[in-house]
Parts: structure tokens; sequence; C-alpha cells
């Protein structure tokens, strides 16, 4: 396998989209058929990964070889990380992408609990319902991969969008709370 397309987890893992038609949904979004939905790469630092994740929050200055330290410690961690990307053939860029944890609990039979992180989709690609897309693929995944639930975190002009692809806030645990040691 070519580093450039070395994947951060098996593309298989990824068949469950084809099953359930995300692959027909993105057809609806993509009517020229330039947007390849697939795992990071090692080679997305060249594809401009961390330019998109800039357009999220702050970045700071990541190296070619910290990208592939942390790329390879997550390829390390089995079934934990999935990060999704939306690439555009045609420009060589990737221009959306969101990330699925996994994490083990001891709670729900030693359950599995799904995390969305990072949803972003490039500011030239907006509107047309890439972040939607991703979501959805993001959904079906943790579903396949035997997640009990998945949380998010957002900020409060996202919850109707979140809402639409059917996140609803927790009753009597709307709230969400944290201690940061580095500011953006």
């Amino acid at each position: 396998m070519q580093e450039h397309s070395e994947d951060l987890y098996p593309d298989s893992i990824l068949r469950i989209l084809k099953e359930d038609g995300i692959s027909a949904k993105k057809l609806q979004y993509d009517p020229d058929n330039q947007l390849l939905l697939r795992p990071l790469q090692l080679g997305d630092y060249d594809r401009g990964y961390l330019e998109l994740l800039s357009q999220l929050t702050n970045v700071g200055e990541v190296s070619r070889e910290e990208y592939t330290e942390r790329f390879r410690s997550m390829q390390k961690c089995k079934d934990t990380y999935y990060i999704l990307v939306i690439e555009d053939v045609s420009l060589g860029q990737v221009v959306a992408s969101a990330s699925l944890i996994v994490e083990l609990k001891f709670i729900h039979n030693t359950g599995l609990k799904g995390k969305l992180e990072d949803v972003v989709v490039h500011q030239s690609h907006r509107g047309r319902k890439l972040g939607q897309l991703l979501v959805e693929a993001i959904l079906v995944l943790a579903q396949d991969l035997g997640c009990y639930k998945v949380t998010l975190e957002c900020k409060d002009a996202m919850i109707g969008f979140y809402q639409s692809v059917g996140f609803t806030k927790e009753p009597g645990n709307s709230t969400y709370m944290y201690k940061r040691y580095i500011t953006d």
C-alpha cells in the first residue's frame, strides 16, 4: 500500500454504508460524482485535512512528522478512531470530515459508546448537505460497530442541525461542563 493512500482503518469497515444506502444518498448531493467518502488517510496531510479542521477550531502548527505520529497512534488503537472524510477528487482536497470515537464501557453489558466529534465542511462546499451525509454515515457506522448510543457536544447554534439528524437533548441532563487547560 502506498503511504499516501494508507487508511486510518480498513476501508472494508465502511461496507455497511453502501448496504444502508449512504452511497446512494451521496449521489443526490454529488451529481458529478466528484466526491469520495472514505477513511482518513496518511496522505491527507497534503490534501488539506488540517486546514479543513482549522475552519472548526484552532489546530495550531502541526508538522508532517507530528501528523504522522498522531495518525500512527490512532491506528494502533484498534476499533477506536473512525475518521470519515469526503475528498473532492477533482480538487484533490479533503472538503468535509467527521470523527467517531468508540469508548469501551463496563455498563450496558460491557457496551460501546460512540462520540461524534469534529464535524466540519469546507466553506466552499457548505450548503450541499455534506455535514448531514457525514453524520448519517457516522450513525450507521456506530450502530454497525455495536454502539448502544452516540453522544456529541455542540454549540447552541448547531442544536437544530443535530436534532434534524436524530439527536435529542437528554432530559434533565442537557448541560455541558468542562475544564479547559488551553484556550483557543
